[in-house]
């Protein structure tokens, strides 16, 4: 494929190209543009956006994929691993888009794209509906399914119970054993979270209730909370063992508190306009991915290290540049 393409058809080719690239793991870059039928530029350029790509709020649940020397490499995250809740209209666009992308080089009907749309038209059949119907679903909705231990954690905050529990970490791929004292349960944004006291830090911290693989009571009361039930913490939720960054923001650059979560925001002194901003990060990757992006209106301050993990992509960048001008 050579020519401008526009953002239509950049994005069905990665409808086609991630699920392969997710199944397989790594792969010559060669590889990957003769089978969609691309130049090694243009797969470059399009892995480069989905690296941006993840959900709210966009530090632990992102797509994890690079090119290095000449190799494609892709993380899973653990969100694609477990089944997916969809509304009825957001079915039938899965569907629809994807039957759309079959037609693409590349695709492959006995591949992950292919499964998932067979085993979806199945069970839209199976509520005797199909994707070529002409039923007005605008109405139908799932409701917000509760995560397994929600009921027990609601028992635990109503008693004041102590609870053990084990509890995944996207961040850093691990789990942790700790032992909290629930608050508060509560939905936001599309997922269950419990507020409570964190024995292992030593403070009331926010946990994801989907992401609590095991609970178990310890037997020990303490006094129930009397603040207010109904109120839920303010913004993001962000696992407290998610590493941290600091960065020094220049005006242009201040969406970024905007669209990802913050810990503490401060004026830099003698730089108008400049601001310091402590915020939760996925992977140094990603981190030196932002850093890139934001160019002259960001300053890395910590952690150090990053800088050689951003000088190295930034080198990687040019040589691509470069090999597509030629």
């Amino acid at each position: 494929m050579s020519g401008p393409r526009n953002a239509e058809e950049r994005l069905k080719r990665l409808l086609v190209m991630l699920p392969w690239l997710m199944e397989v793991g790594e792969v010559p870059l060669s590889e990957v543009a003769a089978r969609f039928e691309m130049t090694g530029a243009q797969v470059q350029q399009d892995l480069e956006l989905v690296a941006m790509c993840g959900l709210p709020p966009f530090v632990d649940e992102m797509i994890d994929v690079f090119v290095d020397d000449g190799v494609v490499f892709v993380g899973v995250p653990r969100l694609f691993t477990r089944p997916l809740r969809l509304t009825a209209p957001e079915a039938f666009s899965l569907v629809t888009s994807a039957r759309a992308a079959m037609e693409l080089p590349g695709a492959d009907m006995s591949g992950p794209l292919g499964r998932g749309l067979a085993k979806l038209a199945a069970a839209l059949a199976d509520v005797g509906l199909d994707a070529g119907s002409t039923h007005d679903t605008s109405g139908v909705a799932i409701d917000l399914a509760r995560p397994r231990f929600t009921d027990e954690l609601a028992d635990a905050v109503a008693a004041g119970a102590e609870v053990r529990i084990r509890y995944y970490t996207p961040a850093r791929d691990e789990t942790s054993e700790r032992t909290v004292v629930p608050r508060h349960v509560f939905a936001e944004a599309g997922n269950w979270y419990v507020r409570a006291d964190d024995d292992r830090s030593g403070q009331r911290r926010t946990f994801r209730i989907d992401r609590i693989e095991q609970l178990e009571p310890t037997g020990v009361l303490h006094p129930v909370d009397e603040g207010d039930p109904a109120e839920a913490p303010d913004g993001f939720f962000v696992d407290a063992d998610v590493p941290r960054a600091v960065l020094r923001l220049g005006p242009q650059a201040m969406w970024v508190t905007d669209q990802y979560p913050v810990d503490a925001v401060h004026p830099v002194r003698n730089r108008p306009g400049w601001t310091e901003v402590t915020l939760p990060v996925s992977s140094d990757r990603w981190l030196a991915k932002l850093v890139i992006r934001l160019g002259a209106q960001a300053e890395l301050v910590a952690p150090v290290d990053v800088r050689d993990t951003i000088a190295r992509l930034v080198q990687s960048m040019l040589e691509n540049y470069r090999a597509g001008d030629t």
